[in-house]
Order: structure tokens, then C-alpha cells, then sequence
């Protein structure tokens, strides 16, 4: 059974993951601030995105929302005043 305050098996290794590709988007965020005509940069940025995007979506499923203001979708019960909470671990 999970305590109530800790995470589930695999929640800090999922998160960083997600962390670290993230990470990634704003390294090229920044090279391409100043080398905007760099297709190969630019198709690595979308690339890595929509991994980000696909990365979310699976940990949002196993733990539960990580953005709130509509970004992120909540099952039944609502799932926000259940920690522990992404700015928690």
C-alpha cells in the first residue's frame, strides 16, 4: 500500500526523465534564440518536444497532474488534493 506523502515505485526515475528532456528543450530554446536559420537545431526542438509531450502524458497517467491551469486533465476523484504534489518531491 502507498503512504499517503510517498510516491509510487518508479515516480522520481519517470520525473527525471521528463526532467531531463525538458532540459533539453531549453538548451535548444536557447542555441536557436541565436541561430534561428539552423534547420537541424530546429527539427531536433520539435522532435524533442513532441518526446516531452509523450513523456508527460505517461506520467500524468501513472501519478496525476503535473500543470494546472487546463494544461493538464484530471480523472475522477480530482486529482490535485492527492500529494504528493510535483513541487513536493
Amino acid at each position: 500500500m502507498i503512504q499517503p506523502n510517498q510516491p509510487p515505485e518508479n515516480y522520481y526515475t519517470d520525473l527525471q526523465a521528463l526532467q531531463a528532456i525538458d532540459f533539453t528543450l531549453v538548451e535548444l530554446t536557447l542555441y536557436l534564440d541565436t541561430h534561428p536559420n539552423d534547420l537541424d537545431a530546429l527539427r531536433q526542438f520539435n522532435s524533442t518536444a513532441q518526446k516531452s509531450e509523450e513523456l508527460r502524458i505517461s506520467f500524468e497517467k501513472k501519478y496525476g497532474p503535473l500543470r494546472q491551469f487546463g494544461h493538464s486533465y484530471s480523472s475522477y476523484p480530482w486529482q490535485w488534493s492527492k500529494p504528493p504534489w510535483p513541487w513536493q518531491v
